[in-house]
């Protein structure tokens, strides 16, 4: 039986490379130019891309017997998902694997915004630690996280903000129907920003939630309150908050996402002392990338065995 053609266009670990060719014939491109990708992709069944690779129509008219697209990600705003529902190709994530390294880098970021120690780092840097006193943070226990978009992730984010003595609310389309049992409490959108001392961004980037926290969100939050983003750059308005930062509508932010990213070393939210940005790293560690890309992988060898794939975002035609 013909082996089917699989295209690896993101750097992955070379133990998955291999694993992919026991299966199928593998072209991987991830060190070639763009423009040599259109050749191997013309016969390409499936593909393995990471979620800086936009897969738009372009993407697709050169791929012309694609069915199946795996991105090593859990996001996918990167794909144009119309377009492969109208081509019948199905899409995969994964979903799943990257919940608690995430986690930690999550409230690693709540812990730096609360206490302020991007001000610290910047005392210190400065020199300034030798002749001034540094702004104090505020206390984790007894304060309030609000988690906007309460899903595996939040749940891992909520359980460690909880053994330091934090209350947990979270805001969804809909509230849990465990709030019980996970020790959180439902909230709608505009009554978290008026309650929550630190806010986590945990959404996916949607028409919905693109914009989401600009000028009038950050004019609802508590003065002293901070905001930590790691869902993607593009759902706070980054000009909205620098002036929210400016003009003392909240106190701090810590980012593990930017719009636009790479972030500019040199524009004033970067510089700003009361922010501390890291380079999208929730899932940098080599366990959890590792784990990403071979789910990646078992996607596609799914596929192409004829099973079921293991975590699908859309599914395609027979």
């Amino acid at each position: 039986m013909e082996r089917g053609h699989l295209v690896v266009a993101t750097r992955i670990p070379d133990a998955v490379v291999e694993r992919l060719r026991a299966h199928a014939d593998v072209t991987d491109v991830s060190d070639r130019p763009r423009d040599e990708w259109p050749g191997p992709l013309a016969t390409a069944l499936g593909v393995l891309v990471s979620s800086n690779i936009p897969i738009d129509a372009a993407f697709l008219d050169a791929a012309p017997q694609l069915r199946i697209v795996a991105t090593w990600s859990v996001g996918y705003d990167n794909v144009d998902v119309a377009a492969l529902a109208a081509r019948g190709i199905i899409l995969t994530n994964t979903s799943g694997s990257l919940v608690e390294a995430v986690a930690d880098l999550t409230y690693a970021l709540v812990i730096f915004a609360v206490r302020n120690l991007a001000a610290g780092l910047s005392y210190v840097r400065s020199g300034r630690w030798m002749h001034e006193q540094m702004p104090f943070g505020h206390d984790l226990e007894g304060s309030t996280l609000g988690i906007v978009g309460f899903g595996q992730i939040g749940l891992a984010v909520a359980k460690r903000a909880q053994v330091s003595g934090m209350r947990v609310v979270y805001t969804n389309r809909n509230p849990r129907a465990d709030d019980a049992a996970t020790g959180a409490s439902y909230r709608p959108f505009d009554a978290l920003l008026a309650e929550a001392d630190c806010i986590v961004l945990l959404v996916p980037l949607t028409d919905e939630t693109r914009g989401m926290f600009g000028d009038d969100t950050f004019a609802r939050m508590k003065p002293a309150a901070t905001l930590v983003n790691v869902a993607r750059g593009a759902v706070v308005d980054t000009d909205a908050l620098l002036r929210a930062l400016e003009q003392k509508k909240i106190a701090g932010a810590a980012l593990d996402v930017t719009d636009p990213e790479p972030f500019p070393p040199d524009h004033p939210l970067a510089l700003h002392e009361n922010v501390v940005i890291v380079p999208h790293v929730g899932s940098a560690t080599v366990e959890t990338r590792a784990r990403m890309a071979m789910l990646a992988a078992e996607n596609l060898i799914a596929f192409v065995e004829g099973r079921t794939v293991p975590t699908p975002v859309l599914a395609g035609r027979d």
